[in-house]
Order: structure tokens, then sequence, then C-alpha cells
């Protein structure tokens, strides 16, 4: 009996309790779920709004530099203008705008029109005498020696006799020295100045240079000139013997073109011939640094005659003294003018 009640009451129970537990677990996983969800909700409300914090700490910090920077920008005008308010600065600016609005303006009405630069050329520098004389020259034209000479005999400008001048450009480099063109002669007609010839020689050739016609000749005489630097000659004329004697008066005598040189035909022992050439109208010629040789060929007194014979003997000269070297033109252009003319252009041809 008591083993019969014993199973009763288990059979009783045993129901009971398992319609205890089955309810109750899931009452438990429910409100477990419900707390989940809870606190994932509450988790994602707190990200989103720490988020949505950042992003506006984000902007007000993006806000606060471009407010420094417009601060900054303010301060720099308001030291610049010497202002203290922005509205001072706004009316200087107003101000500053409307007087450069007026100005430009007043510029765009009153502004003169600007003037062509006229560069004036050679020829229209010159007097008017020059150019009414410059009229007869054909620039464009080429002239024979003939009508050349002709021609700068007219076209003097000035009162005295005037000096004619030919001028050669040669196709040589004066650097090379088998290139540096010298020479001497005589002109036929003479050049129309008289020359003041003095002798510097021994007492025998004293009396000769005297007879030749020298207008100095003397030996101490002229060596005591020299030293109180009085100068008064156009040719000074030296024998090989007395040259030692001229050494210390290079510096006097060398930058006037007096020295005596063999070459110029001044350094010589036939004194009278010197004397007579130099007398005659000898002439030395040296081509410059550009290639270029300037004689003065005669007076525009001379005859045109005259004027012919002198050049062609100048021209004669200088082609005789061509060197080896030169394969190409040598005579690249002749001029020819007085003192103060105008230049005409000869042929280079006839040279």
């Amino acid at each position: 009996m008591a083993e019969a009640k014993k199973q009763a009451t288990k059979k009783t129970i045993a129901p009971k309790v398992k319609a205890v537990k089955k309810p109750a677990a899931k009452k438990v996983a429910i409100k477990a779920t419900k707390e989940l969800k809870a606190a994932e909700s509450v988790a994602v409300k707190e990200t989103t709004k720490k988020l949505a914090e950042l992003v506006d700490m984000e902007t007000t910090a993006e806000v606060i530099v471009e407010t420094e920077k417009e601060l900054e920008e303010t301060d720099k005008s308001i030291a610049k203008a010497g202002k203290r308010s922005s509205k001072a600065i706004k009316e200087a600016e107003a101000k500053a705008a409307k007087e450069a609005r007026k100005a430009t303006v007043e510029d765009t009405k009153e502004a003169p029109k600007a003037k062509p630069i006229h560069i004036r050329t050679q020829l229209e520098r010159k007097g008017k005498k020059f150019r009414k004389l410059a009229e007869q020259i054909d620039k464009t034209k080429v002239y024979s020696i003939n009508d050349a000479l002709n021609l700068v005999i007219k076209t003097s400008p000035v009162k005295f006799d005037a000096t004619v001048e030919l001028h050669v450009r040669l196709g040589v480099d004066p650097r090379q020295s088998d290139q540096n063109i010298r020479g001497t002669l005589v002109l036929p007609a003479g050049t129309g100045k008289t020359a003041r010839v003095a002798v510097f020689a021994e007492a025998k050739d004293v009396e000769v240079a005297q007879k030749a016609g020298a207008d100095n000749a003397g030996n101490d005489e002229i060596l005591q000139q020299l030293d109180k630097n009085i100068i008064d000659f156009d040719v000074l004329i030296a024998t090989p013997s007395m040259m030692p004697k001229l050494g210390k008066y290079a510096r006097i005598l060398g930058p006037k073109g007096l020295m005596p040189n063999p070459k110029s035909g001044t350094v010589s022992n036939d004194v009278a011939k010197a004397v007579t050439e130099a007398k005659a109208g000898r002439v030395e010629y040296r081509v410059d640094s550009t290639g270029i040789v300037h004689v003065a060929i005669g007076k525009v007194s001379f005859s045109p005659d005259k004027l012919i014979s002198n050049t062609e003997a100048l021209l004669a000269s200088i082609k005789a003294a061509k060197p080896a070297s030169i394969k190409g033109n040598y005579v690249l252009s002749i001029h020819v003018t007085t003192s103060m003319g105008p230049s005409i252009k000869i042929t280079p041809n006839l040279a």
C-alpha cells in the first residue's frame, strides 16, 4: 500500500512539475531576447549619437577655422588702413573705387593722342645748304672717277679751299701682319698743302737739306726745340746715324705721327731726295682697324684733271700692295668727298 501510494504520488506530481518548468524557460528566453534587443538598440543609439557628435565637432572646427581666417584678414586690412572698424574700411574702399572710376573717365577724355616718333636720318640732321647740294647726288648710282671728281668739286658746302679725300675699303684683316696695308707715294699734282720740312742731320747734310728746300735743318737747334715741346714742322726727316738721339722724344713725336720712319721715307741718307719728295706732295697711307684707307688727294681748287691723276696714282699704289693671301675681292668700295661735303660712291672695278 505504501509503495502504491508512492507511485501514485509520483504520477500525480511529475506532470505538474513538467507543466510548470516549460512555460518558465520560454519566458526566460523571451525576456533575455528582449533585453538583448534593448541593449543593441541602446548601443546603436549611443553609437549614432556619438557619430553625430563627431560630425558636429568637425563641422564646428571647420567653421571656427574659416572664422579665424576671416578675422585675420579683417585684422590685416584694419592694420593696413589704420582704422579700427570694418565700417570705416568699407567706406574707404568704396571711396577709393569711386576715385579710380573717376580718374579712368578723366584719363579717357583728356589723354592726348601719342604722336608717332620720327627718327631723323643723317641727311635730315644736316644744314639746309648741305641738303640742297646733296640733292645733286644720286645715292643709288655708282659714278665713274671722272663724274665723281667733277661732282665733288660742285658739292663742297664751305667757302674755304676744302680738302678732297678718298676713302677705300679693302677686303683685308688688319690684325694679320701680311694684310696690314701700308705705303707712301708722291702724288703727281701734289696735295695742295705746303709742308714745313725739318731735317735732323749732321753738319755736312744740313747745307744739302737747305739747298733742297728744307725749312729747318740742324741737330742741336732741333733738339732744343723738342726739349721745350716746340714743334714747328709738318715733316721731320733724319739720317740713320742721328736716329738714336731722337729716341727719348718718341713720346712727343709718335702720337703726332712725326717720328721718322724708314717705311715712310723720312729716314734716309739721301737727304735732298727726301726733302724734295716731302715738298712735292708725298703722302703716307695705312689701313685702319676697320680695313679702310683714308688719303687726301688734293684741294677743291684743283682742276678735275689733277684730281684724276692723283686718284689713279693712289689706286695703282694700293693695288700694287695687294697681299698674296687675298683670294677674293680686294677693293670693296671707294668713296670720295670733301672736308664737310656729301660723299660720292665710285665703282671699285677701276682699282
